[in-house]
């Protein structure tokens, strides 16, 4: 797989520090509110990521974060924490705003048919001995200078800080600060890593630290918890284009400032999803959510099919009559798969298989993939070889192209001589298992033994 490393402004193929294994770190959400659709296009390219890294034979360990305390209204460490507004807000506690808000993500993830759950997600409110320990790291090597509100990060002291967003984003950063905001601050890009909590102000959410009583700063948390689970030095991290100048180069300037090794070896970025000429974005009110769409009639998935029409790196435009668009040609993929559902599944095609991993490992051309699995279904393959395929697509692609045959239960008899081979297969007592496979088909289920394991269709 070749992918565009935001770090090094190029293509790069991705070799990874423990092959087959894939260390991967993906921003998670804020949970102070619902996830709009922007949100979900990041989301989106991330998981087909994930999945088109398993297709690689790579073995992927995602870790995403749950941002439920110290992500301050403004960037600048300025403002209240996003929890406790959404706490005044909604007339509920911090904790709950959280609770409510994390469960709509995980809902909402699932209708999208993201590969759920990731095989960590953490919190951040049960990390907070992990942050203290980073910034106790980032102490000890004189990089943490304090002032009346909390402990800041001095980026002066870390060489190359504008690597990942560029020398000129960095001078831009620093010429529009405003020293009124805080004039405690050394630097216009200095950031805060615990914040104390105020006097006159009743706070839900603060712990004890040897600096005094206080919360976290927003970015401590991804170092802290990248480098508890995936190591010191891992291979991929993404998220949103709006995360470089700021929350990404902030964490490397943690981690590397404590570690002095390389962070992150590959950084991935999506770009903006735009609704009348603008990024979406809560700060605007009026941000659709998933919600929405199927208030009008759309499943998820018919915006996840309307993502695949851009380059995760270029910006996507949202209306009601595109997405109308992707869910026509959505509905119009799946009836001409429909029309190969049955077919016993063939080799696939050389040149069917190269067409769509030629696609998918080159940075993740997404339309270029979709565009594949349109030419499989027009052209002359055996039909037991698109079946195959598209399969094999679906598995990068989520569109739901089986999931009507997938979602219809077994009966109960049949369900547990599904398992039962599966059971006998295991135990390696393969004269059971060809005999459970002949009743099974005689019953109209069809089973082939796969890299992942037994799976079964429908005739």
């Amino acid at each position: 797989m070749r992918l565009f490393n935001t770090l090094s402004r190029a293509l790069e193929e991705l070799r990874p520090l423990d092959p087959p294994r894939v260390g991967l770190y993906t921003c998670g959400p804020t949970v102070y509110n619902y996830q709009h659709v922007g949100n979900y296009r990041t989301y989106i390219f991330e998981d087909c990521l994930k999945r088109a890294l398993r297709l690689c034979g790579f073995q992927v360990k995602h870790v995403m974060n749950i941002t439920d305390v110290g992500h301050l209204v403004s960037q600048g460490d300025e403002g209240e924490d996003k929890m406790e507004v959404g706490a005044q807000r909604e007339g509920k506690t911090a904790w709950d705003i959280a609770k409510i808000y994390t469960d709509a993500f995980i809902q909402d993830c699932r209708s999208l048919d993201l590969l759920w759950p990731p095989e960590v997600l953490c919190k951040a409110t049960e990390h907070i001995p992990e942050q203290i320990g980073l910034i106790q790291r980032l102490e000890a090597k004189g990089l943490i200078y304090r002032t009346s509100d909390g402990l800041y990060y001095d980026t002066a002291k870390f060489p190359g800080y504008s690597r990942l967003a560029g020398e000129s984003h960095i001078a831009g950063i620093k010429e529009g600060f405003r020293v009124d905001a805080n004039p405690e601050k050394r630097g216009a890009t200095d950031f805060a890593v615990w914040k104390f909590s105020p006097k006159d102000q009743k706070r839900q959410m603060e712990w004890d630290s040897p600096w005094g009583k206080g919360f976290p700063g927003w970015h401590i948390e991804c170092s802290a918890m990248a480098m508890k689970y995936l190591g010191e030095s891992f291979d991929i991290h993404c998220g949103g284009v709006d995360h470089i100048p700021i929350h990404h180069s902030n964490e490397i300037a943690q981690a590397e400032g404590a570690t002095g090794k390389p962070f992150v070896r590959i950084w991935l970025h999506g770009e903006f999803l735009l609704m009348n000429n603008a990024k979406m974005a809560k700060s605007a009110g009026g941000f659709v959510t998933l919600a929405h769409l199927k208030e009008k009639g759309f499943d998820p998935l018919d915006y996840r099919y309307h993502c695949y029409t851009a380059h995760y790196r270029k910006q996507l435009d949202f209306t009601w009559e595109l997405l109308e668009s992707g869910k026509t040609a959505r509905r119009r993929l799946r009836e001409a798969a429909a029309a190969v559902k049955g077919e016993a599944l063939q080799p696939i095609t050389a040149e069917l298989d190269k067409a769509f991993r030629a696609a998918v490992g080159d940075d993740l051309n997404m339309p270029g993939a979709v565009a594949a699995v349109w030419d499989c279904l027009r052209g002359g393959a055996p039909a037991g070889a698109k079946r195959a395929f598209l399969e094999q697509a679906e598995s990068v692609l989520a569109l739901g192209l089986f999931r009507d045959e997938a979602q219809a239960p077994l009966p109960a008899q049949v369900q547990a001589l599904v398992e039962r081979r599966a059971a006998a297969r295991a135990a390696r007592d393969f004269k059971l298992s060809d005999e459970l496979r002949k009743d099974l088909e005689s019953r109209g289920i069809l089973v082939e033994d796969t890299k992942q394991g037994q799976r079964w269709r429908r005739k």
